[in-house]
């Protein structure tokens, strides 16, 4: 039987609905959407556009910020900042029309610390739900916002982490707490909000010894390989929550109620884990880093150090370290930032099924989504792919936009919504 794209999307959903601790879609409410794994419920999607081919509307963004929009109640928020990180802000825009809701300054920073020139000051994407959004910058500040008002009803600023190439962990929300990463070079924990008032409920630091030493033996002379950016997501295992949490070296699961780590996977060869980890089939599914890391599925369980243990398998061919890979149904797909070279896997197994190069050229930052059976990807360059979540390689489509794109996408009804590097686009078949 043929599969509709109804069909695959709801088996994309199905594959991890014993393990995602998430609300039904209602918008595109954090980093990677509803469940943090990319994938929507959405039919209708463009598969083909341009600057004048199903463009609702085009919304020029002052500053420079690589966080991914967020949808929820008529608004799309995210953040911007100065080039030199001194003012750091919030943006609404109307879903409907694109215009600009609020444009509001949260934060001055008199001495930013040091970013890296392809990252951005305001990189980690925010979190919305009915009446809030909660927006992070790092340790220079995070704050919650009304969302119909734009007025902060509470911030922090005394989250401390030296960053040390800039801020990129995103927020999620689970219960009543809102919980970050910071994962810097002086110091590496989680901390989960009260986010009714910002206070600290809990805070746990990484349990890794870094051992002060490359993989070669050297002293490290600088925070790389403490560093880290990838994003928390909550799931659920044996009827509880876990919180899933990749760090530098290492992957942990914590109770998101308390932030007791109940276990970890060491990898010592590879550092600063930036994609957000997938789950399905009783599996995570997370990248070990820079400098060419690794894809390992590790069964969800155990306790203490579970690396010899519960590593059902590993794969180490075109592994991404900035976009995250998405499960669609017994389907893995991952694509190489360098090379744009996208990779199917059997996601129990780990076995290759094929592995292709998308066409044009350009790095890949921004993360892959998926809808309707299609799986979406947009390039630094401005090119996008839309391909097939098949068992064989199939290019359904490509087009071009005039900026290249680091954020990720968010999906709303029948839109998609593409932050490029100086605009929003709402991207609609019209």
């Amino acid at each position: 039987m043929r599969s509709t794209p109804l069909r695959l999307a709801v088996l994309a959903l199905a594959s991890i609905s014993s393990v995602l601790a998430a609300a039904p879609e209602a918008g595109w409410p954090e980093f990677r959407g509803p469940t943090g794994q990319g994938l929507a419920t959405a039919e209708g999607l463009p598969e083909r556009w341009s600057e004048t081919e199903n463009v609702r509307w085009k919304t020029p963004l002052r500053g420079k910020g690589w966080s991914s929009p967020v949808v929820l109640g008529g608004q799309v928020w995210l953040t911007t900042a100065t080039e030199d990180g001194r003012e750091l802000s919030a943006l609404a825009v109307d879903q409907e029309t694109g215009r600009v809701l609020h444009d509001r300054k949260l934060f001055t920073v008199a001495e930013p610390q040091y970013a890296d020139k392809f990252n951005s000051y305001a990189s980690p994407t925010p979190v919305i739900e009915p009446g809030r959004v909660y927006v992070t910058f790092g340790s220079p500040g995070t704050a919650c916002l009304d969302a119909a008002t734009g007025e902060v009803l509470w911030e922090r600023r005394d989250l401390p982490c030296n960053h040390w190439r800039g801020a990129g962990s995103s927020p999620t929300l689970w219960e009543g707490l809102l919980i970050l990463h910071f994962d810097g070079a002086d110091q590496q924990y989680v901390v989960a909000l009260d986010k009714r008032t910002g206070r600290t409920v809990w805070r746990t630091e990484r349990s890794i010894d870094f051992q002060d030493l490359t993989p070669e033996g050297k002293p490290i002379r600088d925070g790389d390989f403490r560093k880290a950016f990838s994003s928390p997501v909550v799931i659920q295992h044996d009827g509880r929550p876990v919180l899933i949490s990749a760090g530098s070296k290492a992957t942990y699961a914590y109770d998101p109620a308390t932030g007791r780590e109940l276990w970890r996977v060491e990898e010592r060869r590879h550092h600063s884990g930036t994609v957000r980890p997938v789950v399905g089939h009783g599996l995570v599914f997370t990248a070990t880093g820079l400098p060419k890391g690794e894809l390992w599925a590790v069964r969800l369980g155990g306790q203490g150090v579970v690396t010899d243990t519960h590593v059902a398998w590993k794969f180490a061919k075109n592994v991404p370290n900035r976009p995250s890979p998405v499960l669609i149904g017994d389907l893995l797909f991952m694509v190489h930032q360098d090379s744009g070279v996208v990779t199917c896997l059997e996601a129990v197994s780990g076995r290759e099924l094929w592995s292709e190069r998308l066409p044009g050229t350009g790095n890949y930052s921004a993360s892959p989504v998926h809808a309707a059976g299609r799986l979406y990807f947009f390039n630094e360059r401005g090119h996008g792919s839309v391909i097939a979540a098949a068992r064989e390689y199939r290019l359904l489509a490509e087009s071009k936009l005039e900026e290249g794109a680091m954020a990720s996408p968010a999906v709303a009804g029948r839109a998609l919504y593409v932050r490029t590097r100086g605009h929003l686009y709402r991207l609609e078949q019209r």
